[in-house]
């Protein structure tokens, strides 16, 4: 019997493939859960019992949220990363690893195919076949929703006459969620201006009031949470447990995906948007004018890669070098309110702050230069539009 890997996730989509690869293609099926975050242990001993159920020849929960901070996150945050200015690439970065540790794990058990259960309209197919195609062209790749060209109702039918349970209810949203964040989409997601309703999102809020926040950074990473130390990828944790309780992060992307047509998705983040807006106010008072205008060219540019499924191109190590060097000194606290649906970035303070310098305050005194350098400055500064004004003899009526 042939063995295939499935990337698993115990949801709907993968929930038909595995079925469906057992018994209609006849596969051993060996189901791989890649946790990028997103899951209590004992939702992954649940995950697992199902798989079981389903028929998974054997099941593993991979556990790769320190591997995916150190390889991905990191960079996400030192490139004040936002799809569109709005997203945190929560489920983009994620795709790229689980396909690179789904392809790992079939060459490890010998696999002669992988599989996914990604549709044929979005981006995730794509961000899975680059990295299979890539690093294992010799393995077949089969994607049943895909390949079929199935809905939602369809799977659960196929479900039901398999004598398979699920929440139903559930399944009327589809929801990733990652270290990075939560997507969440379903039929109001699939038009141009329905909102999506307050139970499609997972955290609910609870807190009232308000709760203010220290974030410490060194280097660009957030090392600490109000004066308590641990790992970077603990801090996000921690910081999404205390911020989600406030429904904070709830947005609705809106872009243009890989195979060209426009897509809309909801999500939760709020550790990710708290953590990125931070970091971006730290390095408005630490880094220089040019700094901070190729990060932000180099750091669209790597999300936009990243996110069409592009990282293993070698640009991608060059844009990583380039943006760990500018975080030599983003170093320093950032303080947060966080309120019921939204929060607010109260100030930072760091031994690089360049509002620091002694050299003067805007809009209020000069220490370093005088009135005669500043005019004489001025003078200089006018002198191409001035030049231009002249000879082309413009009118500023």
């Amino acid at each position: 019997m042939k063995k295939v890997v499935l990337a698993y996730s115990g949801g709907l989509d993968t929930s038909y493939c595995l079925k469906y690869l057992k018994n209609d293609l006849g596969y051993e099926v060996h189901t791989l859960l890649i946790n990028t975050g997103g899951f209590t242990p004992e939702e992954l001993t649940n995950i697992e019992t199902r798989a079981y159920e389903l028929g998974s020849e054997q099941h593993t929960n991979l556990d790769i949220i320190d591997k995916y901070y150190e390889k991905a996150i990191k960079y996400l945050v030192f490139g004040n990363v936002l799809k569109n200015n709005t997203y945190p690439l929560s489920v983009s970065a994620e795709r790229v690893f689980q396909a690179l540790e789904t392809v790992r794990h079939a060459k490890k058990l010998g696999a002669d195919a992988i599989a996914h259960g990604s549709t044929g309209a979005g981006n995730d197919q794509i961000r899975f076949d680059l990295v299979f195609q890539t690093i294992a062209p010799e393995m077949q790749i089969i994607t049943p929703i895909r390949d079929l060209k199935l809905t939602r109702q369809q799977e659960m039918e196929y479900l039901q006459q398999n004598g398979v349970e699920y929440s139903w209810e559930k399944a009327q949203y589809s929801i990733n969620k990652g270290i990075w964040g939560t997507s969440v989409g379903g039929k109001e997601t699939l038009t141009s201006g329905q909102p999506l309703p307050e139970e499609a999102y997972p955290s609910p809020l609870t807190k009232a009031g308000q709760e203010k926040v220290t974030l410490h950074f060194e280097k660009g990473e957030l090392v600490g949470l109000n004066g308590t130390f641990e790992k970077p990828s603990l801090n996000i944790q921690k910081l999404e447990e205390l911020a989600s309780a406030y429904a904070i992060g709830r947005d609705i992307h809106v872009g243009d995906t890989i195979i060209g047509i426009k897509g809309r998705v909801g999500f939760e983040a709020a550790a990710p948007l708290i953590i990125i807006k931070a970091h971006h106010l730290l390095e408005k008072h630490v880094l220089g004018k040019w700094q901070q205008y190729w990060k932000e060219q180099l750091g669209n540019w790597y999300g936009m890669l990243f996110h069409e499924g592009q990282y293993l191109d070698p640009v991608m190590r060059n844009i990583e070098t380039f943006l760990t060097d500018t975080q030599k000194t983003v170093t320093g606290t950032v303080t947060v309110s966080l309120k019921p649906y939204h929060f607010s970035l109260d100030g930072i303070a760091s031994e690089h702050d360049l509002m620091n310098s002694g050299f003067g305050q805007y809009g209020e005194i000069n220490n370093a230069w005088t009135a005669d350098d500043a005019k004489g400055f001025i003078k200089i500064v006018g002198n191409a539009q001035n030049i231009y004004a002249h000879v082309n003899a413009e009118s500023y009526d």
